[in-house]
């Protein structure tokens, strides 16, 4: 008996809410997960790493990775500010490249997970979500509980404004002002994405299994405003290696899921452990490789 029929990979640039309370609704859902959140979604992979840092202005205004080391005289780290920080996954890789890192987040309790991930950080020379070289200096990380709309940064105050998995979530209009207010000249704005990579039949399956939302077409661009002109857009596809188990809870840290009733969400795991069990043949417990993709725009001030 063959499968049945798997919809189309979705035709979006953003995912679609609804109405504007049940944008606020999903957006809100994420407060009180930042454990699940943290441990169960991916960080971003060195490349794309390598691609903001190179992108960002040295302090004479060309190009350049920042200059890490800490000896008198030495050039100031870069300052980044990440929007929508959540529980620091991009905040913290950022700091172990050696910037000096503000986290913006409206929820204090997945900042405090980004707090403690970086004590836990500064305090190891190694970093799993970024196995960068370890004789690169850690930098520094301070969280800042505000909107991206309104952070109450001063103005021309950072180099590098990041948003991972977050500018959906955002008035886009509100918040290209506010960036632009708060980067310096020459600042980059760097919007990136993880997202499974449902060109895999049996990965956009088990995304339309989960209800994931963030699922774009395949050349897929952000709304922008006019502040900001694209520089350059990165793909990467990779896998994050993953126990079944895990694959199963992933689904826990999905605003629909969150948001479900009782019934519905231990439904969709129920079909969740049926499909990766019996379905695909996984034995319990055993490892997967879950392809990924990710997207990263980088963005310059129009008026640089």
């Amino acid at each position: 008996m063959s499968d049945p029929a798997v919809p189309p990979v979705s035709s979006r640039d953003t995912p679609r809410f609804g109405t504007r309370e049940r944008h606020r609704q999903l957006g809100a859902a994420f407060q009180g997960q930042g454990g699940d959140y943290n441990r169960l979604r991916p960080g971003y992979p060195p490349e794309v790493l390598d691609a903001i840092l190179a992108a960002l202005p040295s302090h004479d205004g060309e190009a350049g990775a920042p200059k890490a080391g800490t000896p008198a005289g030495a050039p100031r780290a870069h300052v980044a500010v990440d929007l929508g920080a959540g529980t620091g996954k991009l905040s913290l890789q950022l700091a172990r490249r050696g910037l000096d890192v503000i986290a913006v987040d409206p929820s204090r309790s997945m900042l405090e997970t980004a707090e403690q991930a970086y004590e836990s950080m500064s305090s190891s020379a190694d970093d799993p979500a970024d196995p960068a070289d370890p004789a690169v200096p850690v930098g520094s990380l301070r969280t800042l509980q505000a909107s991206a709309e309104d952070t109450g940064l001063p103005d021309a105050s950072a180099d590098l404004v990041s948003v991972a998995q977050a500018w959906h979530w955002f008035d886009t209009e509100a918040a290209g002002a506010e960036i632009a207010r708060i980067l310096r000249p020459g600042g980059v704005l760097a919007l990136l994405w993880n997202s499974l990579d449902v060109q895999i039949p049996w990965v956009h399956r088990y995304s339309r299994i989960m209800h994931a939302g963030d699922v774009y077409r395949d050349d897929f661009s952000p709304p922008i405003t006019p502040h900001f002109a694209l520089r350059e857009r990165i793909v990467r596809h990779w896998e994050d290696p993953r126990t079944t188990h895990e694959l199963i809870d992933l689904a826990r840290t999905r605003s629909y899921v969150i948001t479900a009733s009782p019934e519905r969400r231990e439904k969709v795991l129920a079909n969740l452990d049926w499909y990766l069990h019996e379905h695909l043949g996984h034995a319990p417990g055993s490892e997967v490789g879950m392809p990924y993709r990710t997207d990263l725009f980088l963005f310059e001030a129009e008026n640089a």
